[in-house]
C-alpha cells in the first residue's frame, strides 16, 4: 500500500500553495469515526481556504466533502460498523487526504446504487441547493428565480430542483453553450449577456416584474445585477463568491430598490441537528435516484492533483462537479 498522506497549504495563495504531507494513523478519538476515502469531491469554498479568502490556522486542510469506507470507529459511535459505505459534508477542513476523522454523527450512509463517484460530486453542492431553496428561499411553483452560474456544478442542482418543483427559472451564463447547457437542464429562459445587462434581459422576460429570489454565488460581479432584477421585497441569496466578495454597501439601496432582503446562508445552518441533516439528504437523494436531479461529473483527477482541479475551477472550465481519486 502506498503511503497515506493528505493535501495543506502552507502559506495561502494560489493553486501552486498545494503540498502533500505523509500523515500516520493513531486512535480514532471518541465520537469521531475513520473514513478511508474512495472519491473527494472539490468545492468553490476549497479555493476560498487555500488562498485565504476564509482564513484559517497554517498549515491550512483543504477539502470538505468525501466519500469512502468507515476504517475505524471511535469510543462512544452507535449506527456505523466498520466497511459501511459512507459519505460527508463538513464545515472543518481535511478532505483532501487518503484518509480522515470525522465526526459520526455528520457521516450519512450511502443509498444502495449511489456510487462514491456521484456521492462525492453531489451531497455538499445537493444538500446546500436543498437548504437555500427549502430553508432559506421558501420558493413555491409559480414563483419566478435568477440562477447566476447556471451550469456550474451548484446552478446546475438549482436549475433542476427549480425546475422539478415549478418554479420559472431565468438561467444566466458565462457562454452560449453553458446557456445551452442551462435550458436542457429546465431553464424557462436561459441568458447569455454581459452583468451590466442582465437586469435588463430579466425584465423584459418577466414582463417588467422582475423575479422574487435571486440565487447568486458569483458575488462581486454579479451583485448590482442581482439586486436590480428582484421584484418588491425580492429576495437575494448570496452564497458564493467566486469572484470576489461582495462590497460594502448601505442598506438604504435596499429601500430605494423596492424593499429588498439580502441573505448570506451557510448549509451548515440549516443542517445542525442529526434529524435536519438526514431530512436534507433523503430529499436529495430521492430527488437523484428519481432522475429529476442528473449529477455531471465534468473532471476526474487523482488526489496529487487537486492544484489543477484548483485551475480548472477558477477559471470556469468546468461545467459539472469535479472529483478526486486518493
Amino acid at each position: 500500500m502506498s503511503e497515506d498522506y493528505r493535501l495543506v497549504a502552507r502559506r495561502f495563495g494560489g493553486p501552486e500553495v498545494i503540498e502533500a504531507e505523509p500523515i500516520v494513523a493513531g486512535p480514532v478519538a471518541p465520537g469521531q469515526a475513520r473514513v478511508r476515502h474512495r472519491a473527494i469531491g472539490v468545492n468553490f469554498i476549497d479555493t476560498y481556504h487555500r488562498s485565504g479568502l476564509y482564513p484559517q490556522k497554517l498549515p491550512a486542510l483543504l477539502g470538505v466533502e468525501g466519500a469512502g469506507v468507515v476504517e475505524a470507529l471511535g469510543d462512544g459511535v452507535a449506527g456505523l460498523t466498520v466497511g459501511q459505505r459512507v459519505v460527508y459534508a463538513v464545515a472543518a477542513p481535511g478532505s483532501y487526504a487518503s484518509w480522515t476523522d470525522v465526526a459520526a454523527d455528520r457521516l450519512l450512509p450511502l443509498p444502495a446504487g449511489t456510487g462514491d463517484e456521484l456521492a462525492a460530486a453531489a451531497t455538499l453542492k445537493g444538500l446546500t441547493a436543498q437548504t437555500l431553496i427549502f430553508g432559506c428561499a421558501r420558493i413555491a411553483a409559480g414563483q419566478t428565480a435568477l440562477v447566476h452560474a447556471a451550469a456550474g456544478g451548484m446552478g446546475r442542482l438549482l436549475v433542476q430542483w427549480l425546475a422539478a418543483i415549478g418554479v420559472t427559472v431565468i438561467a444566466h451564463a458565462g457562454s452560449a453553450e453553458k446557456a445551452a447547457i442551462a435550458a436542457q437542464l429546465g431553464a424557462a429562459h436561459a441568458l447569455h449577456c454581459p452583468q451590466e445587462a442582465l437586469a435588463t434581459a430579466v425584465r423584459d422576460a418577466t414582463g417588467g416584474r422582475g423575479v422574487d429570489v435571486v440565487f447568486d454565488g458569483v458575488g462581486a460581479a454579479s451583485f448590482t445585477a442581482s439586486l436590480d432584477s428582484l421584484t418588491r421585497r425580492g429576495l437575494l441569496i448570496s452564497y458564493g463568491n467566486s469572484s470576489g466578495p461582495v462590497p460594502p454597501f448601505s442598506p438604504l439601496e435596499l429601500a430605494s430598490r423596492g424593499s429588498l432582503i439580502v441573505t448570506r446562508p451557510r448549509m451548515y445552518d440549516f443542517v445542525v441537528t442529526r434529524a435536519e441533516l438526514e431530512a436534507a439528504a433523503a430529499d436529495l437523494f430521492t430527488m437523484i435516484g428519481s432522475g429529476k436531479l442528473a449529477i455531471e461529473i465534468a473532471l476526474r483527477l487523482p488526489l496529487r492533483e487537486a492544484a489543477e482541479a484548483h485551475r480548472a475551477l477558477e477559471g470556469r472550465r468546468t461545467t459539472g462537479s469535479i472529483v478526486l481519486s486518493p
